[in-house]
């Protein structure tokens, strides 16, 4: 599956507005843990399957007309909308499928569906409520089919079953609280039609009332200063554009759109918003330096990470040693069936024990079980030693960070009592994150004991980029900056607060509080921010009516601090749900589970979304899962991002190289389109000039359509919104604009490349857009310059001679003499267009034949690179 990643950095006015960028079952209890083991490794067949064959709209013979998805984001809550229509086109009765992923941290609100002018609509009830109202249509006959939505993987499903000629209209609500991480937010959308679809359309509305900003890279002033409160982005491919090639009847678009944010904070790095008698309190502080860490890395090594899991795994550990201190303290404890330690007490990050570290790591041979209790009862003893000899700076953060692949198979494998036994020795100043490798992990089990202690986790998918999502990991809890958190509020301005008392914030996270706002003669709302192994004490003023305007924001989702205090009071009691200690507590909580998420429909593991006709007498229920100890059985895993520009061709694939691989500094590459039409004689055209500066990561693509500026993100400009004159300053890069003229990129004020647009008659025949590339003949090179044109950055000795008539009375023909070879040239001439760009200069020339053989070094195709930002092999 290929991601679409698009950034909010290179941004324009547009119209008073910031910018319009365009281009079954039931919760089981803890005590069903004794799973059988052949289940819990089905999960890994079921998931890639079912990935393969992924659609969003599924039917035999179909009509999809349309096919449109809506996010509007407003201080990081957001509500998605996803709509299609489809017709059965088919001769016969059948079932049309409707599925959607959606992330995991998301509640479904509402699903309406309309069925050749009847139309259902949906609400949130309790599970056993509903469950009746759907047995009572189904006992008549009335009931048309089940809905079911499985969260572990996202996704969605439903199939209704209607004769041929029907039009049948789906839409489905969710909603979500974007979470920060590694300094932005990210929203993504599954995009998976399966088919080419005529109206297309994707649309991200974003409201941030302090302004958007990204934390580095390429900004215009109106963000850099944050005057861009909202933003607006289009997906909005035509039919060509969806196909896979000119002649292709699939669809491209099979992938997942990623939008990548940050907002603008005060000094303070706090934000209090109050909305419909509801505020939201958000705290990020940067500008402080990182306390020292006490890790220990608990790694699973047992017979099924052999293999790919386990070279990625110590890649990953290679690089995350290397980001160890002198200050921080760690120690190594690899399990299978035993439990082994590196060293058995803590030690300094120092030169000498990272590189012994590394080398043990390095060394090690999976095989056998897996005794994930012991080990884990082994690391907590090492941290609690520590401490207790006072070896622990009191500022510091201590944490266990598990690795593993699987269920425990060896010693204790009851997973609650593996939870019960670490809940019980960690103490309070303790945390345990943990990491999922693979489809067969108990994802859910690592998470729940991860939560029970103070952490998190993440599952990383054994792929390729397992290193780099391991990597990713361990860089968002790497530089914890505050212990001990507490958010409080004057006494009688507020209630329902949810968490307010955290643990530890880490460098590029947020610290999120949401409540009610109490009726008051005060028209100022304040809360007091403190932290401890720093001194730190904050205070935020706001008006309870500073967000009123909001109901008249176009790009806003109003409502939203309300719905955003209830997903979050609804995620934090099912959290609490799972560590009640009796079972009246657990009644309490699953009482106001149920009555909040019914209140603000949302379809949680305690509630389903009954699904009527308007006269109430056919029925569709969408039943949440089971606990998702179910496994992952769903559906695809969300993706490494990969940076794609949108072209024609559709898609082209970008990827930075190892710089062990690469040759240090520029690369210009592009690539080739054809004409429309096909002839004796193949014209082709450069389509896409890539210009990538290795050193600071940066690349500047250019198409016939759009302008795209990464520094590992992306960031896009098309034709038709770039405003006359466009500079924009990319760290030692300067990119110049002209709009429908020609892009000038500058790299270290020594090396210039110009692109110029070249447009055709868009109902041309054989024609199409391209582009031109020139080169000053003044550009300083460094003497390892290469590559079709580099190669001749010093011009080689050329003799002509023997010059006749040729076959062409109007092309002589000559004898070259260059590098030992004596080669057949042509007299003829190409256009300039750099001066007038509608009828080009004639620049007389000698065309060497045979794909420049004998004049370039080497063949042709040792000129063809893997991807835009490939560097030249030479050997």
């Amino acid at each position: 599956m290929r991601r679409l990643l698009l950034l909010l950095g290179i941004l324009l006015l547009h119209r008073g507005r910031c910018f319009e960028f365009v281009i079954d079952g039931e919760w089981e209890d803890e005590t069903s843990d004794l799973r059988d083991h052949q289940q819990r490794h089905k999960r890994a067949i079921l998931t890639s399957e079912e990935q393969e064959d992924f659609e969003a709209i599924r039917g035999h013979d179909i009509t999809v007309k349309s096919y449109k998805v809506e996010s509007r984001i407003t201080s990081r809550f957001a509500h998605t909308t996803v709509r299609s229509s489809v017709v059965n086109s088919g001769s016969k009765a059948q079932s049309i499928g409707f599925n959607v992923q959606i992330p995991k941290r998301a509640f479904i609100s509402n699903f309406t569906m309309n069925v050749n002018g009847i139309t259902f609509v949906g609400s949130v009830k309790e599970k056993t409520v509903a469950r009746n109202l759907y047995a009572q249509a189904r006992a008549r006959g009335k009931a048309a089919g089940i809905v079911r939505c499985w969260t572990d993987m996202e996704t969605f499903k439903t199939e209704v079953h209607v004769p041929p000629g029907s039009n049948i209209e789906f839409e489905l609500h969710y909603q979500e609280m974007m979470h920060r991480k590694l300094g932005f937010y990210e929203h993504s959308l599954y995009l998976q039609p399966g088919r080419l679809v005529p109206q297309f359309q994707v649309d991200v509305y974003i409201f941030e009332p302090k302004g958007i900003s990204m934390p580095s890279g390429c900004l215009l002033t109106c963000l850099s200063l944050g005057l861009c409160p909202q933003a607006h982005i289009v997906f909005k491919p035509n039919i060509q554009q969806q196909r896979k090639c000119d002649t292709c009847t699939d669809s491209a678009i099979d992938g997942v759109l990623t939008v990548k944010y940050d907002v603008n904070r005060d000094s303070n790095a706090g934000e209090l918003q109050v909305s419909d008698g509801h505020f939201v309190h958000f705290f990020a502080p940067s500008e402080l330096s990182p306390l020292p860490k006490n890790i220990v890395f608990v790694i699973d090594v047992s017979g099924s990470m052999w293999g790919v899991k386990m070279k990625q795994t110590v890649e990953a550990m290679q690089a995350i040693l290397d980001d160890l201190t002198v200050d921080d303290q760690f120690s190594i404890i690899d399990f299978n069936h035993n439990v082994r330690c590196w060293s058995e007490e803590l030690v300094p990050g120092s030169t000498i024990q990272i590189a012994d570290a590394k080398k043990y790591i390095e060394n090690i041979k999976p095989s056998g079980g897996t005794n994930i209790n012991e080990a884990l009862m082994r690391a907590v003893q090492m941290l609690v030693k520590a401490s207790n000899q006072n070896q622990i700076d009191p500022r510091s953060v201590s944490m266990i960070i598990l690795v593993s692949d699987g269920d425990p198979t060896v010693g204790e494998i009851k997973l609650s009592t593996i939870q019960k036994n670490v809940k019980r020795v960690m103490r309070e100043e303790f945390s345990l994150f943990s990491v999922g490798i693979g489809f067969d992990v108990d994802y859910d089990f690592l998470e729940r004991i991860a939560m029970d202690n103070r952490g998190t986790a993440q599952r990383i998918y054994a792929n390729h980029d397992a290193a780099e999502q391991l990597r990713s990991f361990y860089s968002q809890v790497s530089a914890p900056l505050l212990r001990r958190i507490q958010v409080q509020f004057p006494e009688n301005s507020v209630s329902d607060v949810t968490q307010n008392v955290f643990d530890k914030y880490f460098r590029g996270s947020e610290l999120v509080v949401a409540g009610k706002v109490l009726p008051s003669d005060s028209d100022t709302l304040t809360s007091f921010t403190t932290a401890s192994a720093v001194s730190l004490t904050h205070q935020q003023i706001t008006k309870p009516a500073a967000l009123d305007f909001l109901a008249k924001q176009q790009h806003s989702f109003n409502g939203f601090a309300r719905q955003m205090w209830a997903y979050i009071t609804i995620k934090q009691l099912i959290s609490d749900r799972s560590l009640a200690s009796t079972a009246a507590k657990k009644r309490r909580i699953t009482q106001r589970i149920m009555a909040l998420a019914v209140e603000h429909q949302f379809v949680t593991p305690l509630t389903a979304l009954l699904v009527e006709s308007d006269d109430a007498k056919e029925r569709l229920l969408a039943d949440s899962p089971k606990d998702s100890k179910q496994g992952c059985c769903s559906g695809p895993p969300p993706m490494a991002p990969v940076n794609v520009v949108y072209q024609h061709p559709p898609w082209v694939q970008i990827t930075t190289p190892p710089p062990s691989e690469v040759e240090k500094g520029v690369v210009v590459n592009g690539q080739l389109i054809s004409s429309k039409v096909s002839t004796k004689k193949l014209n082709t055209y450069f389509g896409t000039i890539s210009i990538y500066y290795q050193p600071d990561g940066v690349s500047v693509t250019v198409s016939t359509s759009s302008i795209a500026l990464s520094d590992g993100r992306t960031s896009e400009l098309h034709q038709r919104h770039l405003v006359s004159c466009c500079p924009v300053l990319c760290f030692r890069l300067r990119v110049s604009i002209v709009k429908n003229s020609h892009v000038k990129i500058t790299i270290n004020n020594n090396i210039q490349v110009m692109v110029l647009l070249h447009r055709v008659w868009k109902k041309h025949p054989v024609n199409v857009d391209f582009l031109g590339i020139y080169i000053p003949n003044d550009n300083q090179y460094s003497p390892l310059v290469h590559g079709l044109i580099g190669q001749f950055s010093t011009e080689p000795e050329v003799s002509v001679y023997d010059v006749h008539e040729g076959l062409d009375p109007l092309k002589k023909e000559a004898t070259m003499e260059v590098k030992g070879n004596k080669l057949l040239v042509t007299r003829g001439w190409q256009k300039d267009y750099r001066h007038d760009k509608k009828r080009g200069s004639n620049i007389y020339c000698w065309f060497i034949h045979n794909s420049g053989k004998g004049f370039i070094d080497g063949h042709y195709t040792d000129y063809i690179v893997p991807d835009l930002n490939s560097f030249l092999q030479t050997p």
